[in-house]
């Protein structure tokens, strides 16, 4: 069964990601998405700081569904948060 939506927590300026979480049998995954991810995914760029979480937003459905089978895909690796980058996206 794929993860199930979480929270969105907000644009992390230091480390340049969006940071949310998605739900595995109720257990909180932390996960986190880079900004030049999102920028490919979208074909966008200066896209400003306070414009993240809405590219974030608009893009959900394809970085949840990303999140959740890479999660999956790398179960062995304990507790890590699940960190997408543009290579998760465009092999």
């Amino acid at each position: 069964m794929p993860l199930q939506r979480g929270e969105v927590r907000g644009y992390e300026f230091n480390r340049m990601v969006v940071e949310f979480t998605m739900l595995n049998q109720g257990k909180i995954i932390l996960c986190t998405i880079s900004t030049a991810a999102m920028d490919d995914l979208e074909g966008a760029r200066n896209v400003k700081s306070d414009q993240r979480v809405d590219q974030f937003m608009r893009l959900r459905e394809v970085i949840e569904e990303r999140a959740s089978r890479k999660f999956f895909e790398e179960q062995a690796q304990g507790d890590r948060p699940v960190a997408l980058r543009s290579n998760d996206f465009f092999r």
